[in-house]
């Protein structure tokens, strides 16, 4: 498998790392098909962007067909010789009206249906962020519409798999809550890095850095925080304080006495007395990640988080998203 160049930072592009167990993962569907949708979800930056695209790599040397977009980002790849599809793909990435979005997630099903009306015999269809792109409210019906992709093929077809991924707890909680009164999507969490892979990123970044061990506690492997670093010159107030403009932290003093017992431990938000809107308010700004499973290898897509680490943020049953935003919580309880 050939491993795929990526844009880390300004300046810098370095090759997909790590993530080995999060491969063997996509293997595994490669080699028997998915009977439902893999929903992946976990902190925002964590990498699943990254994981997708190289497990496209991987889907077209076991012998797929792969449709993947990110509408978000007009993005798109696809690895199948059938010309109308790779042209409408283009069509819809390029255009500038306010649907293109909806129109490529959109597009990713149907074209995986008209792949297999021409005959393709393995058609893989990635997803990736879409429920941003066409709302909440509508995350249950596309999962349910990519899972009718395998069930109700529109010809014989030997295998598919059919993957979408989400920042947060499937943006808000929301779809997730949604879509685990069903059996149409097998939930997967993907976490930040593990120290052995983020290191092997660590070591790619050019010029002067801090520590290791300080990068590690900055970011808990999360490598869109240590992009964003590096971007910053590891300045790491100035990142903090981005962090903080994105929340709105006018109900500090109401749950001050919480958000202060949080920021040592995480898991006091699993207590059955923890204020429920602050807890839907810090999920909802991709903050925290609440209820985290069990470490059991087959519920996660890598490598799982260890069962509590304060140092960064994890706790057994929550955990901050990366230790800069419960710093940013933090400073913003010193502000008040």
């Amino acid at each position: 498998m050939e491993r795929i160049k990526l844009k880390f930072a300004r300046g810098v592009v370095v090759e997909f790392v790590d993530r080995e167990l999060g491969i063997k993962r996509v293997e595994e569907w490669a080699a028997r098909g998915t009977r439902f949708v893999q929903l992946v979800y976990g902190p925002k930056g964590c990498g699943k962007t990254a994981w997708l695209k190289q497990s496209a790599e991987l889907l077209r040397d076991w012998g797929y067909d792969v449709i993947y977009v990110n509408p978000l980002q007009r993005d798109y790849v696809a690895y199948i010789n059938l010309k109308e599809v790779v042209r409408r793909l283009a069509e819809a990435a390029a255009e500038r009206s306010g649907v293109a979005e909806i129109k490529l997630a959109d597009l990713a099903i149907q074209l995986a249906k008209y792949a297999l009306k021409r005959r393709r015999k393995k058609i893989a269809v990635l997803a990736d962020d879409v429920f941003k792109a066409i709302g909440l409210g509508n995350a249950a019906g596309y999962v349910k519409w990519m899972l009718s992709v395998i069930e109700y093929p529109p010809g014989d077809y030997e295998s598919a798999v059919a993957v979408v991924a989400t920042s947060g707890e499937g943006g808000g909680g929301v779809s997730l809550r949604e879509l685990s009164k069903h059996r149409w999507a097998d939930l997967r969490v993907m976490w930040n890095m593990s120290q052995g892979g983020f290191k092997q990123l660590y070591e790619l970044l050019p010029g002067q850095k801090p520590s290791f061990e300080v990068a590690w506690r900055l970011t808990g492997g999360n490598p869109s925080a240590l992009a964003k670093l590096y971007e910053e010159n590891w300045d790491v107030s100035k990142v903090v304080e981005e962090v903080v403009v994105k929340g709105d932290f006018s109900f500090l003093q109401t749950w001050r006495s919480w958000l202060e017992e949080a920021v040592e431990d995480p898991d006091v938000l699993w207590r059955v007395d923890a204020p429920r809107e602050l807890v839907e308010r810090l999920v909802e700004w991709n903050f925290i990640v609440f209820n985290l499973p069990k470490r059991e290898p087959w519920l996660w897509v890598d490598a799982p988080p260890p069962e509590a680490d304060r140092e960064i943020g994890v706790g057994r049953y929550v955990a901050w998203q990366t230790p800069l935003h419960r710093e940013a919580v933090r400073r913003a309880l010193g502000g008040v």
